[in-house]
């Protein structure tokens, strides 16, 4: 039978790139859809095209420049999708067993490292009980060996995870468990596989113990606290796991994104109250919720914000503009926010075009909210004065 050709072996040569992103995340996606081509059709031979693209990679992207993060992202997405191509496979268990062997040759050779998340795979790639337990019968030795502890500490050994991983697939929760107790020191990224074991044995709030005591100075607070609520919530706990972890287990690259993201899991609670009980936990910044409460259509709460505490004068003016015509009176204490704002200093290297634009979307909404023009230049004027605003004064002299 003639071995299948694969287009992308070819672009895949070791050191086949130079330093630019822009080509490897090209072909990398140019191979992803061939092999998803392929799957589609013959699940093992698309899986054995997921293995050799696995082999190829660290070789072919040494010399790539991996600081933006961008090829670093690109790849880890491939590995999610690659291995899940190789788990669907149904080949026969000697087939199987010679793509681990093939894939852990190259996880050891992976120095830069670009597919070190195999380890964490290691129990969906061996996809059975059986062949997991012979994988951690494989490893266990040299993780107990890495771990024992010497005058001068402890050595590395980097088929640990790999080892953890098979010993969960393998359902040998209790060894697992207690060859996470000879580790040196306690590091969520091991003792993570303990909680998913424990979980997996029924004794959820003992595996939630163990999480919070696996809590240290450098462990990622919110993946932990994901963790723990998850529990909680497979547990029909929804109030505990929301008082308890919400906050942390969904926090959001913006206060908007993790106002979203817990209203979308927690459905049942009122929009007010997420906001107010996410308030409460910023004393002295509730301002810079202001964008999710004016999302969530809670314009009072929004109009509130803008007075409690700083919020970016430049969100408060676009807020002024957008909702002039829809919520002028929302509008409206939004402009007059902003130049506030601005008098007190506040606002990142704001000009006389940003007072500007502010005064002219807030003479909009008033306009719109039946509110004479001199009653606003008025309240400017008071700020002005009030905060001893020259800045605002000036930008707005002509129209003052």
């Amino acid at each position: 039978m003639t071995a299948h050709k694969w287009q992308f072996s070819s672009h895949f040569r070791r050191h086949a790139f130079g330093w630019r992103t822009g080509l490897p995340m090209q072909r990398l996606k140019e191979a992803i859809m061939e092999i998803k081509k392929v799957a589609r059709k013959d699940p093992t031979l698309g899986a054995q095209g997921a293995v050799t693209l696995l082999e190829k990679l660290s070789p072919a992207l040494e010399r790539v420049d991996s600081s933006s993060g961008a090829i670093g992202s690109a790849v880890n997405k491939a590995v999610d999708t690659l291995v899940s191509i190789i788990h669907e496979a149904d080949p026969s268990p000697a087939e199987r067993q010679e793509w681990l062997d093939r894939l852990w040759e190259a996880f050891q050779d992976d120095e830069v490292p670009y597919i070190e998340l195999l380890g964490e795979y290691w129990g969906e790639l061996c996809k059975t009980p059986e062949l997991a337990s012979l994988w951690a019968d494989r490893l266990q030795t040299a993780v107990e060996m890495a771990w024992t502890p010497r005058p001068s500490g402890h050595d590395f050994f980097k088929g640990t995870e790999a080892c953890l991983a098979s010993l969960y697939a393998a359902g040998r929760y209790k060894e697992l468990l207690a060859l996470i107790d000879k580790a040196p020191f306690k590091w969520w990224y091991d003792r993570r596989w303990g909680v998913k074991a424990l979980a997996a044995m029924g004794k959820k709030a003992e595996a939630i113990r163990y999480a919070e005591d696996s809590r240290g100075r450098n462990d990622p607070i919110c993946q932990i606290a994901a963790v723990c609520e998850d529990i909680l919530l497979s547990s029909g706990l929804i109030e505990e796991a929301y008082h308890r972890y919400a906050q942390d287990a969904n926090r959001g690259t913006t206060h908007l994104a993790t106002f979203r993201a817990i209203a979308k899991k927690y459905r049942h609670k009122p929009p007010e109250e997420i906001l107010r009980d996410l308030m409460a936990s910023t004393p002295g910044a509730e301002g810079k919720w202001f964008a999710a409460a004016k999302e969530a259509g809670l314009f009072d709460i929004a109009a509130e914000l803008t007075t409690i505490s700083p919020t970016e004068p430049r969100t408060l003016t676009r807020a002024a503009r957008d909702y002039a015509e829809k919520e002028p009176q929302f509008a409206l204490a939004a402009g007059l926010a902003a130049l506030r704002w601005i008098s007190l200093g506040y606002g990142y290297e704001i000009t006389s075009t940003d007072v500007v634009d502010a005064y002219t979307a807030t003479t909009h909404a008033a306009t719109n909210a039946a509110v004479a023009p001199e009653i606003i230049r008025a309240r400017i004027r008071e700020m002005c004065t009030a905060c001893n605003g020259a800045f605002l004064h000036s930008a707005l002299a002509h129209h003052l």
